[in-house]
């Protein structure tokens, strides 16, 4: 096996622990049942294979969570958790200087020929603003929503 998971007796109790009592999330108890079956401080383990029909998990996930205990230097709950991202893979073009300055021209007298603002007409007044970035129309409705502002 190419990355060994060897768990300390305290470790072992607690994995077993996990998986037999309380109330946890499916994929943290799969991957507890995944390290305690790959444990090597026991005895030999089963081939991937026999573990992977045991368990129901493929043997790709046996690879991962044993590559994620490595990467994690042993610690198991580390290993059974979920990764937290740092910061959303994107950031919003809406900022609190943008909501501002669309809530304004939202409150503002719509162009001549038209009765009132719509959510398509306040898109298009954006895109020729050049300091607001460019909106969809369903996000420009989000924000005037959040800011409870009615369109009339």
């Amino acid at each position: 096996m190419k990355r060994p998971v060897t768990l300390s007796a305290r470790d072992r109790e607690e994995l077993i622990r996990l998986t037999t009592t309380g109330v946890r999330a499916a994929s943290a108890i799969r991957r507890a049942r995944v390290l305690l079956a790959l444990d090597t401080s026991v005895g030999e383990p089963d081939p991937k294979e026999v573990i992977a029909t045991r368990l129901g998990v493929s043997g790709e996930m046996l690879r991962l969570v044993a590559r994620r205990f490595a990467e994690t230097g042993g610690d198991v709950l580390a290993t059974i958790g979920r990764k937290k991202r740092a910061l959303p893979p994107v950031p919003s073009p809406v900022t609190g200087e943008v909501e501002a300055r669309l809530i304004a021209l939202a409150c503002s007298q719509p162009p001549a020929g038209h009765a009132r603002w719509s959510l398509r007409l306040l898109e298009k007044h954006v895109e020729l603003t050049e300091d607001i970035p460019n909106l969809d129309h369903s996000t420009i409705g989000r924000v005037l929503k959040k800011r409870n502002c009615v369109l009339i």
